[in-house]
């Protein structure tokens, strides 16, 4: 099977303690997330870099999930480390330490038959490079694009460039107030359409999260998750659902972008309740359509 969506970003380490207990070392990273929930639905293909130090049951995990690994570096040095905790309400990590090691200076190199996969996902790296990344690549159907909040301090020129290449940019709401200068959310989404996105995904955390385009909002509540264990990586895994049945399908109707919005909110609530990946261990499809349609029932009109 040829890989239908590339996704290019970070596979680190992630030290990190919760109100449920502490992880030395686990396999964390924007493009590790994103590619093992696209897993489920299609085949992704990884871009990133790792050093010496990178684990082989890691690497294992994913190619057994049947991530194309042909994108993954392993450079001298030591792989990308971030260590953080969270408080008890589970609110914003407090970062320890971030010691980019090899990702400092990672320049994205695309093998020959990613470059034709039709679907793209840019995770939060430096938006020089996914101006590179798009400018690689061979005119793929749809083009996503996440940030953060580091990039918008420091390099919104080249963000904004980057923006105006892409289909869909992922935000959060606090990032959305920052990239467009507006406190009210209907006033932000206005501002970031107008800087070249035909749609946008905005994550709200614990709320839910919600896609616009110049004609359309849908919303999708979050799911209730009973136990939280670590919320690192919600927000990518959201990305790799959605993103994911979309490659899957191929289907670019508003309709079809409202299902994969649900099946984005599925994912991530899978992935808080254990560290890490762990959910994916043993997840199978059947759970996956369970909380799908529990999550239509909460949105359902009767």
């Amino acid at each position: 099977m040829s890989v239908n969506i590339v996704v290019v970003g970070s596979v680190a380490y992630d030290t990190l303690a919760t109100p449920k207990g502490r992880r030395e070392k686990a396999l964390g990273g924007s493009a590790s997330y994103f590619s093992t929930v696209a897993s489920y639905f299609t085949k992704p293909g990884l871009v990133g870099a790792v050093g010496e130090d990178f684990k082989p049951e890691y690497i294992e995990f994913l190619t057994k999930r049947n991530v194309d690994m042909s994108g993954l570096e392993k450079l001298p040095g030591k792989t990308f480390h971030w260590s953080g905790s969270y408080s008890d309400d589970f609110g914003d990590a407090t970062t320890h330490a971030t010691e980019l090691n090899v990702f400092e200076h990672f320049s994205p190199k695309l093998p020959s038959h990613f470059r034709t996969a039709p679907f793209l996902f840019l995770a939060n790296i430096h938006p020089q490079l996914q101006i590179k990344v798009i400018q690689d690549v061979q005119k793929p159907r749809l083009i996503a694009l996440d940030t953060m909040n580091l990039w918008i301090n420091i390099s919104l020129p080249q963000l904004k460039e980057a923006i105006k290449l892409v289909d869909i940019l992922f935000v959060n709401r606090q990032e959305a107030a920052m990239l467009s200068g507006e406190k009210k959310l209907a006033n932000a989404i206005h501002k970031l359409l107008q800087m070249g996105p035909k749609r946008l995904v905005i994550k709200m955390g614990e709320l839910g999260a919600m896609t616009a385009t110049e004609t359309d909002r849908f919303f999708v509540p979050a799911f209730p998750c009973p136990e939280i264990t670590d919320p690192t990586g919600a927000g990518d895994s959201f990305a790799g659902g959605f993103m994911g049945w979309i490659a899957k399908t191929g289907d670019l109707s508003e309709n079809n972008f409202r299902k994969a919005m649900i099946l984005g909110t599925v994912m991530g609530s899978i992935t808080v309740e254990n560290f890490s990946l762990d959910s994916y261990h043993t997840l199978s499809q059947d759970e996956i359509m369970e909380r799908y349609s529990q999550v239509l029932d909460m949105i359902r009109v009767v």
